[in-house]
């Protein structure tokens, strides 16, 4: 019994979709039977109901956790049937037990009896009524066939979005550019011919190799991105952004049918729970209040990022035409001459800084930075439990008194054939002090997808993949290193979304530091540091582009929530009308035919941000705006930056959910968030 195991740490050698199959049905009857039974007899009181309940389900949410994540990280077609055979199972599980009526009023019960609630702390309160609006939320009030259907919609929605996943990834997989030639890969830099010859040898090309290829371009990202930065084939180029820019929109693979069917599903459910739109619905656990808010917020940074963004496309057009480029700017133009622009203006690419980041050491500097921060140390534990693949690191975090505090995975390089693209955190275990006194420590894994190592030597990464290193390691801290000692609200959990990038894009602010750069650089061949030059060429360098790449965002945020606040009665809007409504305002660029960015838009159609894609500039604020504690304190004074760590640890990351976000945030600052902070550090002041 592996799925059923009670071990802290998970068995992932025995983990297998079979297993999956047979246990996972068992663990449903099971928890099915507990919450039956706690229906019978609950007390309405924290640990006769709101414990109890946590109880109930502790295992298996953990189960079908590890299956999510093992679809994810090792996916095949066996895990992929899996995961559709028993997903309508686990929807009918956990709504059966959202729309449970005697938990459901035990709860109200428990609100409304003074004695009894004026007990509760302030993170228990806030942990019943995110309950009873969860509960709502889920249909509880609902009667006969409108909660037929809401299982109904919620059932298809669940395999809309793993279907929706899967093509993503699979048309991503389907396309491949075999190059022969030294002119065919006239630009592109060693690493990412290594990568291209690792590529085409997994191909079936045994010959291939970084100096001779063949080599095998594909849509992964850490061949993808370099291809278009430093291509000199604009023919090329233009083949591979079309082959991206048109995943999932055609065939077998075709997305467009999902999306209209996930967007149409889930008005109907919010109309059923008595919501004008999905929006509404969405934004009743959030920060943000309305839609309107939502709007103003794309408004209020959306005219200064337009104003920097046209200026920066001018100025991008007239050098490419200074240097020979015919015509307009094309969408596949724009990361090769802006890398081009960048080394004119400040004389350094990417490619300059790659090899003075080799994983291990920025890994080693990362770490080192955490515990001056934060009084942490982060030691290695390979070897301590099974992983899901070779590459997979597994770390112990000591609190400041050489106490282990928690654990995570580190799965850092891509795998495109098995791997989903992007980044994430989550955790197998959060923090809990249990009625024997037993504390259960938190369990976090972080997954991204950079370059792997390549030619014996170490992955060396771009600055943006140290970057994503660092968002990812921030939101694993706010796991790590709560404080809060009952599951439903450490760690994570009961954050509202939109302010749970906070932690994670804070960290992004501290990768241009001097004394941070310094700390994780090694160059590969010399092992000296980055030197002080470059590193005043880099930091002048920051904000270009800004306004071009907050725009991209605010394209993402607008269409997503237009989207979902389609006028009640009204038929739905067009995706592609309304993606095409939200380019036209923010991107500057053409687009192709065919071009449908919605078609991949994973982060809102199986990712869990619908309606909440605006969480990143709203979260942004409120992490720009918390580095300016450390700029006021003095970025170059050890001491004082160490202070506002230690107070930074003790609110942002140790609150978990316990305390409302805002009220978090002013504990840490002092007062309300201004979005002051990130204007200026993205050059959007004028």
């Amino acid at each position: 019994m592996s799925f059923l195991s009670t071990d802290y740490f998970p068995p992932f050698d025995r983990l297998t979709p079979e297993l999956a199959l047979r246990e996972i049905p068992e663990l449903i009857a099971e928890t099915d039977r507990q919450i039956t039974a706690l229906e019978q007899h609950c007390e309405p009181t924290w640990n006769g109901l709101v414990a109890a309940r946590t109880k109930c389900v502790r295992q298996l949410g953990y189960a079908w956790g590890l299956v999510s994540h093992l679809h994810g990280v090792c996916n095949s077609p066996a895990w992929r049937e899996a995961v559709e055979t028993l997903q309508p199972q686990i929807v009918m599980a956990f709504l059966r037990i959202g729309q449970s009526v005697p938990l459901y009023e035990a709860l109200r019960t428990l609100r409304d009896t003074p004695a009894t609630w004026d007990a509760l702390p302030e993170g228990k309160r806030r942990v019943v009524e995110a309950q009873l609006r969860d509960a709502r939320d889920a249909g509880v009030a609902l009667k006969d066939d409108a909660r037929v259907r809401f299982i109904e919609i919620q059932t298809r929605l669940s395999e809309l979005g793993t279907r929706f996943s899967n093509n993503t990834l699979d048309a991503g997989k389907a396309f491949s550019l075999l190059l022969t030639t030294p002119e065919e890969v006239a630009g592109l830099p060693p690493n990412v011919l290594g990568l291209c010859a690792h590529a085409a040898r997994a191909q079936g090309h045994e010959e291939a190799t970084a100096e001779k290829g063949p080599w095998a371009v594909t849509l992964e990202i850490p061949i993808y991105q370099p291809f278009l930065k430093f291509s000199e084939r604009r023919d090329l180029r233009e083949k591979l952004y079309r082959a991206r820019a048109t995943r999932a929109t055609a065939g077998e693979l075709d997305n467009t049918p999902h999306l209209r069917e996930i967007l149409e599903l889930r008005r109907e459910m919010a109309s059923l729970l008595g919501f004008p739109n999905y929006a509404e619905l969405c934004l009743d656990s959030r920060m943000a209040d309305t839609p309107a808010e939502v709007f103003s917020l794309i408004d209020q940074i959306g005219g200064p990022a337009l104003t920097k963004a046209r200026k920066e496309l001018d100025s991008l057009q007239a050098f490419a035409a200074e240097n020979g480029c015919t015509g307009p700017l094309e969408p596949w133009d724009i990361s090769y001459w802006s890398r081009r622009q960048i080394e004119a203006l400040f004389g350094f690419s990417s490619e300059t800084l790659r090899p003075y980041f080799q994983f291990p050491a920025v890994l080693k500097g990362l770490f080192s930075f955490a515990s001056n921060l934060f009084g942490i140390t982060i030691v290695p534990a390979d070897g301590l439990a099974p992983v899901w693949h070779p590459d997979v690191r597994l770390f112990r975090v000591l609190d400041p008194a050489g106490e282990t505090q928690a654990y995570f995975y580190l799965d850092p390089y891509s795998r495109p054939e098995s791997k989903n693209g992007g980044a994430w955190m989550d955790n197998f275990r959060t923090r809990e002090v249990r009625e024997d006194g037993t504390v259960i420590l938190p369990l976090a894994l972080l997954c991204c997808n950079q370059s792997p190592p390549s030619d014996g030597r170490p992955s060396l990464m771009t600055l943006g993949e140290v970057d994503t290193l660092f968002h990812e390691f921030g939101h694993a801290l706010q796991c790590m290193l709560t404080r809060i000692d009952f599951p439903e609200a450490s760690g994570i959990n009961n954050i509202e979304w939109d302010a749970v990038e906070l932690a994670s894009q804070f960290m992004e602010n501290w990768c241009l530091q001097p004394f941070l750069l310094r700390a994780l650089s090694k160059h590969v061949e010399t092992g000296e540091t980055i030197p002080d030059d470059l590193i005043r060429r880099v930091r002048a360098s920051a904000t270009y582009g800004e306004g071009q790449a907050t725009a991209r965002q605010l394209s993402f945020a607008l269409m997503d929530m237009a989207l979902h606040t389609p006028e009640p009665g009204a038929p739905l809007p067009d995706p592609w009308t309304v993606e095409a409504a939200a380019e036209k305002r923010f991107r500057l660029t053409r687009p192709i035919d065919g071009e449908h960015m919605l078609n991949t838009f994973t982060h809102i159609f199986s990712g869990g941000y619908a309606a909440g894609y605006y969480s990143y500039m709203w979260a942004d604020i409120l992490a720009h705006d918390a580095f300016g504690a450390f700029e006021e304190a003095g970025l170059d004074n050890p001491d004082a930056i160490r202070a506002v760590g230690r107070r930074y640890a003790g609110t942002i990351l140790a609150c978990g959910g316990a305390r409302a976000p805002a009220d978090v945030f002013h504990d840490f600052r002092g007062r309300a968030p201004s979005p002051e902070a990130l204007l200026r550090h993205k050059g959007l002041l004028s």
